[in-house]
């Protein structure tokens, strides 16, 4: 079973070596990270999955952009807007995932745009790292946001991930702790694993992939 943090960034966006990050992974639990900028690898036994990060100011930015990541090994992650913004993103081929929901307002993520992501198969990513690294306010609405949009994946049952965005080991979490953090805004166990299994299914290993021990 795949077991995936959907977002990590080593160096040099992060302060950890690719390989260090790889080894501290596997040693918590996970056998596959997603990281931006980064070649369809095998290191330490973990399975590297590229990615693209799509921040677009409109849709026609994002589709531009599309066009370019036509590789078919990165996985394509677009970060979420107002609600025409994600209901139109949604519909462009190509997405593979829709993620910063909790940085947006209230309710930018509705029914509609609920209904496209189950029926194309478009992931929401949980990005917990609000959860770990900040306190108060905005960890609250961060929480909020999330509670939000479980309720929206228990009607319409779309795909979801789960990354750390972590930028150091001393930012990963184990898969358990991971789990854990997840309960606090209602996700069910069995919905979080399969949130963490959903980033090695999006995209098919596409070619001979180098590894590296």
């Amino acid at each position: 079973m795949t077991v995936a943090d959907a977002c990590v960034h080593p160096y040099p966006d992060g302060n950890s070596s690719l390989r260090r990050m790889a080894v501290e992974a596997r040693e918590l639990g996970f056998d596959t990270l997603v990281v931006p900028g980064a070649a369809p690898l095998t290191v330490a036994g973990v399975r590297i999955i590229p990615a693209v990060i799509i921040s677009g100011e409109s849709v026609r930015t994002v589709s531009g952009r599309l066009s370019k990541c036509g590789d078919g090994q990165s996985l394509v992650m677009v970060e979420a807007g107002e609600k025409g913004f994600n209901r139109a993103v949604l519909n462009l081929r190509g997405v593979h995932v829709l993620r910063g929901l909790h940085r947006t307002r209230k309710q930018s993520f509705d029914h509609v745009c609920a209904r496209s992501a189950a029926e194309r198969s478009i992931a929401v990513d949980i990005d917990i790292s609000p959860l770990i690294h900040i306190t108060g306010t905005p960890r609250q609405r961060a929480l909020g946001r999330f509670a939000e949009l479980m309720r929206l994946h228990n009607r319409y049952r779309f795909l979801l991930t789960v990354s750390s965005n972590a930028r150091s080991v001393l930012h990963l979490r184990s898969v358990d702790d991971i789990v854990l953090l997840c309960s606090l805004f209602g996700m069910e166990e069995g919905d979080a694993w399969e949130a963490l299994a959903t980033a090695g299914h999006l995209i098919a290993p596409a070619g001979p992939v180098r590894v590296v021990s």
